[in-house]
């Protein structure tokens, strides 16, 4: 039967929506009657007097987006499987074997000398308004739970206090800001900041600055992302901010130095310029010459973010990172998004994550089986929860160290930044106000940081970063119960054998094993002996 993955023509992510919501055509996404006098509430009816502005979802700078294609396969076709006998990881005694005892620390990179207190990473966070407004409740809440958390890209070259000398960063607020926000509430050296770095910061020297003047440990090359095959965009609602990046050599529309869309701004017929960065241009050689730079100039790791490109380019990726010693190889599935997106691009352009995830685990074993070096492997793409963590982890076993997540702590910093600002204007909202009316009773865990942090230090937490460490602690006793579920107690332990696919489909494509031919032979040992 044909079955309709797409929705076109209207969403909430462009703010449109058809006339007869009841009645639409599947393959078009139109009203099965579309009418001779009606304003435009569709999709291409806005795009008839907005133009380009609703190729991108809205409004910008207070929303981050994902896809709503639905893929044929995806994380929900898999089952965690369960047993009663035995432990990994730990002594096989019932009274030792709990859930709090499972291990979630995850050591990685070259000498396994990063080191994470839970398995994730916030992969890359660059320049939007989303990023930069959430960053104190992202980059404290990160440290405090000892993860990962990247700084994306074009973050220098938009800050407008950013002091440049022939072409390059000598000084930056935001770049220190943000770098310096993590460092002061890192402990005992468990998570990193990462800086990240597309073709302009390149340019810019943004990643030798950091090094050099931040004491940034480890830099992250930029391929892509699994939300656009593109470079990252932002909006500017600023004239002169515009004619700033437009100098700055960024790609800005419309010009914002031509005398005629000066004018047409300041009358009103539009409301924001567009700032676009420039599409890399990947060849074994420049990918070779860039990371023997950043570890000339000092660089500890070096990572490598990929998008949801075609196998090719996955297997490049996989094979370059091999070669040249990558730490951590990120590989970003179809669907997500962090910030301005295009949004039919979003939906209907690269490899979704269960294909490109079980790709890159075919494609790493190949060269695992070879004796070849290996680097560590986070996957990415619309990981919100325990149960996906826990299927991204063992569909990638054992090379697979981290899942990235990126809308999810940045829902999780948001709603902990408007918790804060609901108590001090004394409007908390009655389904939050039934917990308490301060923050020692609104978040749960902030006993626990209070004394382990020391009052003035826990008085002085934004409320983001208590809304982004609670959200994690709540995803690691989620994670810890289902693999003490599997018995395993270190995530050492866990393999693709703990995962089931529930469709034969599903088991095709990723190579494990239908549900009900899961443990087949073991089966027929135990019954015939």
């Amino acid at each position: 039967m044909f079955q309709t993955l797409s929705r076109v023509n209207s969403s909430a992510a462009t703010l449109t929506n058809n006339r007869t919501e009841g009645s639409v055509t599947p393959g078009s996404g139109m009203c099965v009657t579309c009418v001779d006098g009606c304003v435009g509430m569709c999709e291409i009816g806005k795009s008839a007097y907005r133009g380009h502005e609703v190729i991108y979802p809205q409004p910008f700078g207070v929303i981050t987006t994902a896809s709503e294609k639905v893929y044929p396969v995806d994380y929900s076709h898999f089952n965690i499987m369960g047993t009663a006998v035995g432990a990994h990881g730990i002594e096989a005694d019932s009274d030792k074997a709990i859930f709090p005892n499972v291990n979630l620390e995850v050591h990685f990179g070259h000498d396994q000398g990063i080191k994470f207190r839970q398995p994730w990473i916030i992969p890359g966070i660059g320049s939007t308004n989303i990023a930069k407004n959430n960053w104190a409740g992202l980059a404290i809440g990160s440290a405090l739970a000892g993860t990962g958390l990247t700084i994306g890209e074009n973050v220098v070259g938009m800050d407008p206090e950013a002091v440049f000398k022939d072409g390059k960063i000598v000084d930056t607020v935001d770049l220190k800001r943000r770098v310096k926000l993590y460092q002061d509430h890192q402990r005992d050296g468990y998570g990193a900041i990462i800086v990240q770095a597309n073709v302009e910061d390149t340019r810019l020297g943004v990643q030798e600055y950091a090094i050099q003047e931040l004491g940034v440990e480890i830099v992250e090359l930029k391929w892509g992302q699994g939300a656009k095959n593109i470079g990252g965009e932002v909006k500017i609602k600023d004239l002169e901010k515009a004619q700033l990046l437009y100098e700055r050599g960024y790609v800005v529309l419309p010009n914002p130095t031509d005398p005629h869309v000066i004018e047409a701004f300041q009358r009103g017929s539009f409301k924001e310029f567009e700032r676009h960065s420039r599409v890399g241009m990947v060849s074994e050689d420049s990918f070779a010459a860039r990371v023997e730079e950043l570890r000339k100039a000092g660089a500890k790791y070096v990572f490598l973010k990929t998008g949801a490109y075609r196998p090719a380019d996955l297997a490049r990726a996989v094979k370059f990172s091999s070669k040249y010693k990558i730490d951590l190889l990120t590989v970003d599935g179809a669907g997500g998004g962090t910030g301005m997106s295009p949004w039919r691009m979003m939906n209907e352009w690269g490899m979704p994550p269960v294909e490109l995830h079980s790709l890159l685990y075919t494609y790493t074993k190949a060269l695992a089986d070879k004796g070849e070096y290996v680097p560590g492997l986070a996957v990415a793409g619309g990981f919100t929860f325990e149960d996906q963590i826990f299927k991204g982890l063992a569909l990638g076993a054992p090379f697979v160290k981290l899942v990235g997540m990126a809308r999810s702590p940045i829902a999780a910093a948001m709603v902990g930044k408007t918790i804060g600002r609901t108590i001090e204007e004394h409007e908390i909202p009655v389904y939050v106000e039934r917990f308490g009316s301060t923050k020692d009773e609104i978040f749960v865990t902030a006993p626990e940081l209070r004394k382990e942090l020391g009052n003035e230090a826990f008085d002085r937490l934004p409320t983001g970063a208590i809304g982004l460490y609670t959200y994690y602690e709540r995803l690691a006793q989620g994670l810890r119960q289902l693999m003490c579920g599997a018995r395993k107690f270190d995530l050492s332990n866990i393999t693709r054998d703990d995962i089931a696919a529930l469709t034969r489909d599903a088991a095709e494509i990723s190579g494990i094993s239908y549900i009900q031919d899961v443990d087949a032979v073991e089966v027929e040992r135990i019954l015939n002996g």
